[in-house]
């Protein structure tokens, strides 16, 4: 027996021997095409190529693309599990040319493949091709031999493919095969095409022609060919079934499926299997590709897709998660083919049961509560769609899970009441939102989350991406457009950008359309909507036009290593100062971090140096910094570190990195830092590079800020220091490990010097030598001994010492001494404790400061300093201390 692993071997094989390159599947969320919510067929990922924008080192390719059909246009999860072909994940097998080959080369390789290559019986073949395609039918007679009943032409865009209104387009030719009498169906094109008789397993594109606007036509100069086999289809038919749950693969999920629940795979619950098995695949291969659950976009998607197949898993009777347990059996038969299932196991493991787990939770009751409705209402009547939106809001059941679990009893939903339910809860959420104080021009974001939907943020696992143009914003009004030299404010429907929060500074980059460039110079975020703040440098952009963001990547990777480091550098403070550090701020920009944390006093130099050493240990370990989604609660009990005062959701991203010595990995008790985060990080702890702690002040009360750099930053910052102690080590004529010592020996000879230069100054002033004053003598005023003296070479510090020396000479009196500081004057005052109770430094200082520009003053009675901004009127000043002597 052909297993799907050997199919997809053989495909891939036998292209690559045609000179094909293999090319890996593009991830499930496109970067190329925004008006694809998944990528559902192997030519997305070679859109451009198509087109022409992008050219690549070859022109043949071949892949085994991942797909998913469950959201948006193309969405086929209402009939998976009733149907033998429905998936929302499937494989799809494809060749590729870019201007090389085309029909006659195209259709032998798929014949040779089909026939020769898998062995399947040419007899049971048929094909369709569009109904003008007289070249696609002359070869396959010639290639195939096969008569005019088996080539069908098709007149009706079954048969004729676009990738728009406009631009490359042209015939198919698809491959049939019939399964048998025994099932009922018709040939495409009968009135019985629906059966399940005759299935398509190839398709082949002809692009072959260029569409315009007007509706015309003209053949292109490259004439390329886009094709697309459905393994799953394939397998079925070599493995002797018409039913895609019958092969191998879907096989060992389903019995997965039933080990896990105690139930036959076969039995009552065959449904339910097949459900659980199909969205396995998809839920699995959708978080290794980075898509969350969540409650908008991609993640509601997910979401949706993860509690139908949960609700399924309950009603085989089972009381525990089962999905996460069947996470193995699935890496056991796809994981060679797919490694990042592999890579990603834990997590996808850890989402399940983290949303099965709080699923179960509300699924007794919302199905309890859903029996109570239908009780109450005539037999086969529509439930009301108030109720419907009371099992979604109050119980998080999606429309589609309750319309599921509706079908099997026969019934429906009344949707347009499910529709105004939720158009009222979203008025009130308006009128809330209105009441809260924001400012009045954002209102406007709020009106564009409430039409378009939240933003989809790709940018944890992408640098660039396609995306369309909903909204421009300009002064708080939405345009239609931006020309050359003007500012306007973007939303597009998903981004790689960033939005300013968490600390983390917003992304900047380039918006290229096809009609002009644009810097985006900031990203905001408001109301779950991205606000691209951008400058048109060239052409114009428009709202609705596609375009490609590419974020500007060096930027991104310092501020990712800045934003890992203050993660590092917590849980270092933490260790060297105690559990009650806690974070109360930060910046994670492109050229610092700055860390604001919870602590009274100034950290010592040892302390500093600690933290700064245990950062770069833990950077040169090099270890994997992994992300998972939690609850609050969960994240909190492994001990996850939160930002004080930020509100969370249901679920939050728990950074983990660093392993301490002899600890395993992962996210466990030996997990160095531990945080709730929802900002972008490095990959390894190593791509920080180093990390340079720059000092510690104060914040603010009983907060502590330090400074720090990383990466190319700090590696300038610490070669300027080296150059300058080398700088320092020459003038100093010695070697920079000598430097401290020279510098402190210098520093006490200067303190020496300064001192001795000191006393002569006091010295001289007290003998009224040269410049000062000419040796004043204190006078009587009204019995008080009062000395008073301006003096030049002396400064503010002086004035003290030699206040205390007249005292002491005086015995019994006042001094006022002004001191000429370069054009400023310096004040001192002082008074000897006989006389204190009567008269007052204080008041001498005040009255000579007013005199000299100053206000003020202050000090003791019998000590007391002031200043004043010019000493040109220290007669006035003198003058005006006597009189407060005199009384």
């Amino acid at each position: 027996m052909q297993t799907l692993n050997d199919i997809r071997s053989t495909f891939l094989s036998y292209f690559e021997k045609q000179g094909h390159e293999v090319v890996s599947s593009s991830p499930l969320v496109p970067r190329n095409d925004p008006t694809l919510m998944f990528a559902n067929s192997g030519m997305v990922q070679f859109k451009n190529l198509f087109t022409g924008v992008e050219h690549r080192d070859y022109t043949r390719a071949t892949t085994a693309q991942k797909c998913v059909r469950a959201g948006g246009k193309h969405n086929d999860l209402d009939n998976v599990g009733y149907t033998a072909r429905h998936h929302t994940f499937f494989e799809m097998l494809g060749n590729f040319s870019f201007g090389d080959y085309f029909k006659n080369d195209a259709i032998p390789f798929a014949w040779e493949l089909i026939t020769k290559e898998l062995g399947i019986d040419k007899n049971r073949l048929l094909v369709t091709v569009y109904h003008t395609d007289d070249e696609a039918a002359t070869i396959w007679k010639k290639v195939a031999g096969l008569s005019d009943d088996k080539i069908i032409r098709i007149p009706t865009n079954d048969n004729f493919w676009m990738m728009g209104p406009t631009g490359p387009c042209g015939p198919c030719t698809e491959i049939f095969y019939d399964h048998g009498d025994h099932i009922w169906g018709g040939p495409p094109g009968s009135p019985d095409e629906d059966g399940d008789r005759f299935v398509e397993i190839w398709n082949l594109v002809f692009m072959q022609y260029e569409q315009f606007a007007d509706g015309s036509r003209k053949e292109l100069g490259a004439q390329s060919i886009d094709t697309g086999m459905g393994i799953e289809r394939v397998a079925a038919l070599l493995q002797g079934t018409n039913d895609n749950y019958a092969t191998d693969l879907m096989r060992s999920l389903i019995e997965a499926s039933a080990d896990a629940t105690s139930t036959d795979p076969d039995g009552p619950g065959k449904t339910h299997h097949r459900v659980i098995a199909d969205h396995l695949r998809s839920t699995s291969f959708l978080i290794a590709d980075g898509v969350m659950p969540s409650n908008d976009g991609r993640g509601y998607v997910l979401r949706r897709i993860m509690r139908r197949a949960m609700r399924h898993a309950h009603m085989l009777g089972s009381k525990d998660p089962v999905m996460y347990k069947l996470v193995p059996a699935l890496i056991r038969k796809m994981g060679a083919a797919y490694p990042e299932l592999g890579r990603a196991q834990s997590l996808i493991q850890e989402t399940l049961k983290l949303e099965e787990t709080r699923f179960k939770q509300t699924l007794d009751r919302g199905l309890r509560l859903l029996d109570d409705e239908l009780a109450g209402l005539p037999d086969e009547a529509a439930l009301p769609g108030a109720s419907a939106f009371k099992l979604y809001d109050t119980y998080g059941f999606p429309l589609d899970l309750t319309q599921d679990a509706l079908r099997e009893k026969g019934r429906s939903v009344e949707t347009e009441g499910f529709d105004a339910a939720m158009a009222e809860q979203k008025a009130k959420a308006r009128a809330a939102w209105s009441g809260t104080g924001e400012s009045a021009d954002a209102a406007i974001w709020f009106d564009l989350a409430e039409t378009h939907g939240t933003t989809d943020f790709l940018g944890y696992d992408t640098e660039t991406a396609e995306a369309q143009v909903l909204a421009l914003v300009r002064d708080g009004a939405q345009v239609g457009g931006a020309g050359q030299g003007e500012e306007v404010q973007i939303v597009f429907n998903q981004t790689p950008y960033y939005g300013e929060s968490g600390g983390q500074v917003g992304d900047t980059g380039t918006l290229k359309t096809g009609s002009g460039l644009a810097q985006i110079t900031d990203t905001k975020k408001v109301a779950g909507v991205f606000i691209h703040l951008a400058k048109v440098i060239e052409g114009t952009v428009s709202r609705g036009q596609a375009g490609v963001l590419v974020v500007d990547h060096s930027r991104r990777s310092a501020i990712r290593a800045n934003h890992s480091a203050t993660h590092l550098l917590h849980e270092a403070l933490r260790r060297a100062l105690g559990d009650h550090v806690a974070q109360r701020g930060s910046l994670n920009a492109a050229d610092r971090l700055r860390f604001d944390f919870s602590h009274t006093k100034a950290l010592e130099p040892a302390e500093l140096q600690q933290v700064e050493a245990e950062v770069n240990e833990f950077i040169r370990q090099n270890s994997s910094v992994e992300t998972r989604i939690m609850t609050p609660d969960d994240a909190r009990g492994i001990g996850a570190q939160a930002l004080f005062g930020e509100k969370y959701g249901d679920e939050v991203r728990v950074v983990s990195m660093g392993i301490q010595s002899g600890s395993g990995k992962g996210m466990t008790k030996d997990t160095y830092s531990l945080e709730l985060c929802g900002g972008t990080h490095v990959g390894q702890t190593g791509d920080i590079g180093v990390f340079a702690l720059l000092g510690d002040s104060a914040s603010s009360a009983g907060v502590r800020r330090i400074e720090a750099l990383t990466g190319a930053g700090a590696f300038a910052y610490l070669s300027a220091q080296g150059r300058t102690l080398s700088d320092a080590a020459q003038e100093l004529k010695s070697q920079p490990a000598d430097v401290p010592t020279r510098v402190r020996a210098l520093l006490d000879e200067r303190r020496a010097l300064s001192n001795e230069v000191a006393q002569l100054r006091r010295e001289l002033a007290m003998s009224g030598g040269a410049g000062q004053g000419g040796g004043a003598e204190p006078t009587d005023v009204n019995g008080v001994k009062f000395l008073a003296q301006v003096l030049s070479g002396v400064s503010g510090k002086d004035l003290p010492p030699l206040i205390d020396e007249h005292k002491a000479r005086l015995g019994s009196g006042a001094v006022l001494l002004i001191a000429d500081t370069g054009g400023k004057a310096a004040v001192a005052a002082g008074v000897t404790d006989d006389l204190k109770s009567g008269l007052s430094a204080v008041d001498l200082v005040r009255a000579a400061v007013a005199e000299l520009g100053g206000k003020g003053g202050g000090g003791r009675p019998d000590m007391a300093q002031g200043g004043g901004t010019s000493v040109e009127n220290a007669d006035a000043a003198i003058a005006a201390a006597t009189k407060v002597v005199e009384g």
